[in-house]
Formats: C-alpha cells, sequence, structure tokens
C-alpha cells in the first residue's frame, strides 16, 4: 500500500463565493481520500494524474477538466509531478478517510 502523502496547496485568487488553489504534488504521490459537500472543478495545469472516483481511474492530462460531484469519496496519484488548480465555493467542507 502506497504511503498518502498531503499536496503543496498555495491560494491562487479568491472572492466572496469562489476560490482558487494550486496544488502541486511529486511523481507517484497519493494523495488524501477525501469528499466535500459541494461540487467543485479540478483543472490540471502542469503533470499528469489518476482521479479515482467512481470507482475508476480518469487519467487526466494538461488543460483537462473534471468536475468532483458533492459527497463523493476521490483521491489523486500523481502520475508524473503534477500541478493543478481546484476551484471551489468558499463554503466547502472538506471530509478525509485514511
Amino acid at each position: 500500500m502506497k504511503k498518502v502523502t498531503k499536496p503543496t496547496v498555495k491560494t491562487l485568487a479568491s472572492g466572496k463565493k469562489m476560490i482558487a488553489k494550486q496544488m502541486k504534488a511529486k511523481a507517484g504521490d497519493l494523495l488524501p481520500k477525501h469528499l466535500a459537500n459541494v461540487e467543485s472543478i479540478l483543472f490540471v495545469h502542469e503533470g499528469e494524474c489518476i482521479l479515482k472516483i467512481h470507482g475508476e481511474d480518469k487519467e487526466l492530462k494538461p488543460g483537462d477538466a473534471y468536475i468532483i460531484p458533492p459527497e463523493v469519496k476521490h483521491q489523486i496519484e500523481a502520475k508524473t509531478d503534477f500541478r493543478g488548480i481546484h476551484f471551489m465555493p468558499t463554503e466547502i467542507k472538506f471530509e478525509f478517510f485514511t
């Protein structure tokens, strides 16, 4: 079983209702499994990752975006050094799983 690694996260922009956060991970990193109470968008800026969601592995490359539904467990594994942008409402609440 792979060790779970927290991504490096940086706020890029925030407003009254929306926030954009950059997340970075190194090749091979497995990020924490989690869900959120509201819908959000993951946009891949650099590198490649695998989004584990709905029992499937979705391969995402630069320029790809994926809408993450609310209340759905998901996890990201970086295939290469990876940089993504997560667009979400400011009222988002996360729940993490081990």
